[in-house]
């Protein structure tokens, strides 16, 4: 059975906790998630691109001048963090191609629908990204 005909059944498919964890149909639908998530990143880069080239216009007031730049500077910030999150959608599609799509790095044990659902880049287990946190608070108070 073709990962297409799988999704052709249910067109409003949603994972859920009462089927097998990362079955073909859910790995299938995180896949599409991801890839749907990264061209939007994509074409909303495309657009930022072509504003920046287009907003050249040369601001007579400092003040006009100033708030272009600090507009430009915080799109160029905002599209480096989407490039790092383009890197870590590409990461997650090769555990889903690998097989360790899903599970937590640190304990092995599945992540949760529910947390790939709001974060299917998600590496750590909901318990493991807390004493991750935890650590890192720890060490940043000292």
């Amino acid at each position: 059975m073709s990962t297409a005909t799988v999704l052709a059944g249910k067109p409003e498919y949603r994972p859920t906790e009462d089927e097998e964890f990362m079955n073909e149909r859910q790995l299938e639908y995180f896949k599409q998630k991801l890839l749907n998530w990264k061209e939007e990143i994509l074409r909303e880069s495309r657009e930022t691109l072509t504003h920046l080239q287009s907003e050249t216009e040369n601001h007579p007031d400092l003040a006009d001048r100033a708030s272009s730049e600090t507009d430009r500077a915080l799109e160029l910030r905002t599209r480096d963090r989407q490039r790092k999150l383009i890197s870590k959608i590409d990461e997650a599609m090769r555990r889903i191609e690998d097989g360790s799509y899903g599970y937590c790095e640190e304990t092995g044990e599945p992540i949760g629908v529910a947390r790939l659902e709001a974060r299917p880049i998600a590496t750590l287990s909901l318990e493991a990204q807390e004493r991750h946190e935890r650590r890192e608070r720890v060490h940043r108070d000292d």
